[in-house]
């Protein structure tokens, strides 16, 4: 009789301890980096630390190096805090590949509060800031010549005043060949829909009743019809369809204390993970809307902390991703 080995069984849980606080993380879009994060600090300091984190699949074990949060193109990654950076995860060491800055005629910078790189064209990043404005950045890679790269550059296509008090968040759509779309939420309550294509006008999506700042806000993956957005101190998620402004077709209430995270799952457009103050991730299925959302369909508790930010991983859609105190930990949905 023939003998089988059985394939050890995968954890569903694996923790990283950072040195420091964690605010802010994201998944590798690469492929071959299956679970590499990259880890933003949040500590009161001028200069905050980025870590990036690779998982061994055979040992269960992190590795780290110290940089800075990331995306696609050669291997670049980006942060944003007083400027937005590019940078160039290389070995031995990351570097800085440039500092964009639209305002080199003042010492001053106004914070940037968010970005966006664009998925389907890698040479677009949006940002938000506290001064009214997105800015559209056009990013420029050197070719490989003689085995040394150019240096990254960037300039600024487009900046326009998006919101009548600070914008807080942007991020690109995938409707319209996913290119030239946008959305931005900011401290006026309001969610705006804007088109590089056509910038005289912009399109108020939702206006909150009282006026609370939106902080947050989220395209669908599969579906660029649905978007949702968090307000501060809110214990729930308002789910919006472009093509029905101003009234949210969905609420999602269950979390006990204010929402802080927002990710849709890249594989289902009926999918999308919260994560909050209440220690609490929930994942809800959304496709019964427009009728009422009563529960989630997992939840996950983070016994030591406040849940600060969720990913659900692009090339990784079995795994979320989430922060709170010191630690990150990967989940298995």
């Amino acid at each position: 009789m023939a003998m089988h080995t059985i394939p050890p069984k995968r954890k569903e849980i694996y923790k990283y301890e950072a040195p420091w606080p964690l605010y802010s993380m994201n998944w590798s879009v690469r492929p071959d980096k299956r679970f590499r994060l990259a880890l933003g600090s949040f500590v009161e300091e001028y200069n905050n630390k980025v870590q990036i984190v690779s998982l061994d699949e055979e040992t269960s074990e992190f590795s780290a190096k110290t940089t800075a949060l990331l995306n696609q193109l050669p291997d670049l990654l980006a942060t944003s805090g007083d400027y937005l950076r590019v940078w160039r995860a290389a070995e031995p060491e990351t570097r800085l590949e440039c500092v964009l800055n639209n305002n080199k005629n003042s010492d001053f910078c106004a914070p940037l509060t968010s970005f966006d790189w664009n998925e389907v064209d890698p040479n677009l990043i949006g940002t938000s800031s506290i001064d009214t404005t997105c800015t559209i950045w056009g990013l420029e890679t050197g070719q490989l010549i003689n085995r040394i790269s150019n240096m990254v550059t960037g300039h600024v296509k487009t900046q326009l005043i998006a919101h009548d008090k600070e914008v807080y968040d942007i991020a690109f759509s995938r409707a319209g060949g996913g290119r030239d779309m946008f959305a931005s939420v900011g401290a006026d309550g309001s969610v705006r829909m804007f088109d590089l294509r056509h910038l005289e006008h912009s399109t108020i999506i939702y206006e909150d009743p009282q006026h609370t700042p939106l902080l947050r806000l989220a395209w669908n993956k599969q579906d660029p019809n649905y978007l949702a957005t968090v307000a501060m101190d809110a214990c729930e998620v308002i789910i919006l369809d472009v093509r029905v402004p101003c009234t949210p077709v969905a609420r999602l209430n269950n979390h006990r204390a204010s929402v802080n995270g927002i990710a849709w799952a890249p594989h289902s457009s009926c999918h999308i993970c919260t994560a909050g103050d209440d220690h609490q991730a929930l994942i809800w299925d959304i496709q019964q809307m427009p009728r009422a959302i009563e529960d989630p369909i997992l939840a996950y508790t983070a016994a030591e902390g406040e849940v600060n930010q969720i990913q659900w991983g692009a090339t990784q859609p079995d795994w979320i991703a989430i922060c709170y105190n010191k630690a990150a930990e990967i989940l298995r949905v």
